[in-house]
């Protein structure tokens, strides 16, 4: 099987401002990398698109997806330039209106909730029906899972797991139309995705350390975290 890397492209992105798979003139563009999915997988993307001509679930995902990609921008006056002016909170609202979507499942952080009410005002404002479930209901001590005390955030304490399988199988109950994630633990967000029978989407990605701004890591490797490049994670 072969291995692809298309993020080796952004080299020849920064020194061309284009790639194969995105070229204004396709005639033009720059030769494909041996490494391009587009050739080692030609089969399998010529088979995905024959499912977006289709007229399933999926394929209505990816067209109004598409919709909403060009509805983020605008053009700027005497330029060929464009500008985004949409945020991700206005991205997931065009989605779900455009989908007909009306039940909104929020599956958040108990660390979230206020944000989670925010939104779930913005999200009734705009004619949706929102539900939201926190990742600690039922409040089950970690220790059930088989960890130690020593596992624990604050060891000796009271100290309920996080329970996305019950989040999602609440939302699955209650029938929501669409649910989002509101920052759910790595691993506790693939649980819940794993078992929500509605389409996720994720809004807020925790990071307790940047501010829910994970990205900012992948900036700040120059300087302040360049240690993730040079050491191996210890814990």
């Amino acid at each position: 099987m072969s291995e692809v890397t298309c993020s080796k492209c952004s080299v020849v992105w920064q020194n061309k401002g284009t790639t194969n798979c995105w070229s204004g003139d396709p005639t033009l563009a720059p030769p494909k990398p041996g490494n391009c999915p587009s050739d080692a997988f030609e089969k399998v993307v010529q088979e995905s698109f024959d499912v977006y001509r289709g007229d399933s679930v999926d394929a209505k995902i990816a067209f109004v997806a598409a919709r909403v990609e060009g509805l983020c921008y605008q053009p700027v006056p005497g330029s060929d330039a464009v500008n985004a002016r949409w945020t991700r909170v206005e991205d997931t609202i065009a989605f779900a209106k455009l989908m007909g979507y009306i039940k909104i499942g929020l599956a958040t952080c108990i660390g979230l909730l206020d944000e989670t009410e925010r939104l779930s005002k913005i999200l009734t404002a705009q004619g949706f029906e929102p539900i939201s479930v926190c990742c600690k209901a039922g409040s089950i001590d970690k220790l059930e899972l088989g960890l130690e005390e020593t596992d624990k955030v604050r060891p000796g304490t009271f100290e309920p797991a996080c329970n996305p399988i019950a989040q999602a199988e609440i939302c699955n109950k209650i029938g929501t139309d669409m649910n989002i994630i509101v920052g759910l633990c790595v691993g506790h967000d693939m649980l819940f995705n794993k078992h929500s029978e509605a389409p996720v989407t994720t809004l807020v990605v925790k990071d307790r350390v940047t501010g829910h701004n994970p990205i900012a890591v992948l900036y700040g490797q120059n300087f302040y975290f360049k240690r993730l490049q040079k050491q191996k994670l210890e814990f």
